[in-house]
């Protein structure tokens, strides 16, 4: 199928492999896994949140923008790979970071730093009261000084962040034709929603014929839902002169399941942090406790529970994070 895509920045290093993981399939004797690496986009950008602002900072460049401003949690895998894309692309980098301003700078922050970000922090509780009032505030600082500031929202989730991983879709087509495989499931960490609600339009568009789901992080599945069919509604919206008019927005269906949340966002229980030291020994494959150990153990669960039987094939979108795993090195039990 011929999809016209809107201005897009070729930043990340794609196609992004899909592989096979035998041992952990052969434990659970479930269908068999397939991992789609998109933690491998990059070294530094590396994981989901490259492919989204291909399009973002596209579009930011497009309009004429020298500053970006984003926000996320002081740990953000989307902040850290806004602050060095903007480093690569010579912009002025603004993150506003829900957190402590006295965090230890590691992980994702000691990235932010070193990349030159400004960054602003505020707490959780602020930024749910005041979060558009304060990056107003940041667009209108820079523009009395003659700058102009494009704003990206938590996650580049967005009906232009979505274009992301609809052209994902299109390698997966590739991969399946490649591998001679047809995935009933495509399953994703859901953290912001944009990474779900690209595949689901994309798996329509490309006619992948999966199930997309998503496990949630944080929020639960009203949330989910809602959030997900916003974002679709303003891409289909914002793009319809290069949106086939027969395509049907409304009757894509939005599968999310939250039971793997743990105590709250970035908080996982001590079953996610053994499925990330599994996972680790048995496939080299390193995950990270706030979005893809959650996402990957409630994939396993899910399949021991025989809920993926209608299948050979499943694919699990790795979507990258490794540099959280750092700042909670301690949990993983490790001498």
């Amino acid at each position: 199928m011929g999809i016209t895509f809107p201005p897009r920045l070729s930043l990340a290093q794609t196609p992004t492999p899909l592989i096979a993981i035998d041992r952990i399939s052969e434990i659970l004797g479930g269908p068999r896994i397939w991992v789609k690496r998109d933690d491998m986009t990059g070294s530094a950008v590396s994981g989901n949140k490259i492919r989204k602002l291909e399009f973002s900072l596209a579009k930011a460049l497009e309009e004429g923008c020298d500053t970006i401003i984003t926000c996320g949690c002081v740990q953000s895998n989307h902040c850290r790979t806004t602050a060095i894309l903007c480093a690569q692309l010579g912009l002025k980098c603004h993150l506003i970071l829900r957190g402590d301003e006295d965090s230890e700078v590691d992980g994702n922050l000691l990235l932010d730093r070193l990349a030159g970000a400004e960054i602003s922090f505020c707490s959780n509780l602020e930024y749910q009261q005041k979060g558009d009032e304060i990056t107003q505030h940041w667009l209108q600082h820079y523009q009395d000084r003659g700058g102009k500031a494009f704003s990206i929202p938590v996650g580049a989730s967005d009906g232009t962040g979505l274009w992301g991983y609809i052209a994902a879709c299109e390698e997966l087509k590739n991969d399946f034709a490649r591998e001679n495989i047809q995935p009933g499931h495509i399953i994703s960490a859901t953290g912001s929603g944009g990474t779900q609600g690209g595949l689901t339009v994309g798996n329509e568009l490309f006619q992948l014929g999966a199930r997309v789901l998503g496990m949630a992080v944080c929020n639960d599945v009203d949330y989910f839902v809602s959030k997900i069919k916003q974002d679709i509604a303003e891409w289909q919206q914002w793009y319809s002169p290069i949106i086939s008019p027969s395509f049907d927005s409304a009757s894509l269906n939005i599968h999310v399941i939250d039971d793997y949340i743990g105590p709250g966002y970035a908080q996982a229980t001590p079953e996610i942090f053994a499925t990330i030291n599994m996972a680790a020994r048995l496939e080299g494959l390193i995950l990270d406790p706030v979005y893809t150990g959650k996402g990957f153990h409630g994939m396993l669960d899910q399949i021991k529970q025989g809920c993926f039987d209608d299948t050979n094939d499943i694919v699990f979108v790795h979507t990258g994070g490794i540099f959280g795993l750092f700042p909670q090195r301690d949990q993983l039990g490790l001498s």
